[in-house]
């Protein structure tokens, strides 16, 4: 998912896809201690997903704050 369609996206549709990103990464690195991934890129990549994700939250939570000022 790229950074755009996350900021399409609402807070609790982020939310669920990291709860999704996480299980996926849980499941990579389980695969990698048992050396059954074979692309450890994935790895990096859902990591990388869960942080963007997470910023973007905290962006839409910043937007809201700084309307409720003016």
């Amino acid at each position: 998912m790229k950074l755009s369609e996350m900021r399409e996206k609402t807070v609790e549709e982020l939310k669920s896809a990291i709860l999704e990103w996480k299980k996926e990464l849980l499941d990579n690195k389980m695969k990698l201690a048992t050396a059954g991934l074979e692309n450890t890129s994935l790895i990096s990549k859902n990591k990388r997903l869960i942080a963007q994700a997470k910023t973007v939250i905290t962006e839409k939570a910043a937007n809201t704050a700084e309307g409720k000022d003016a």
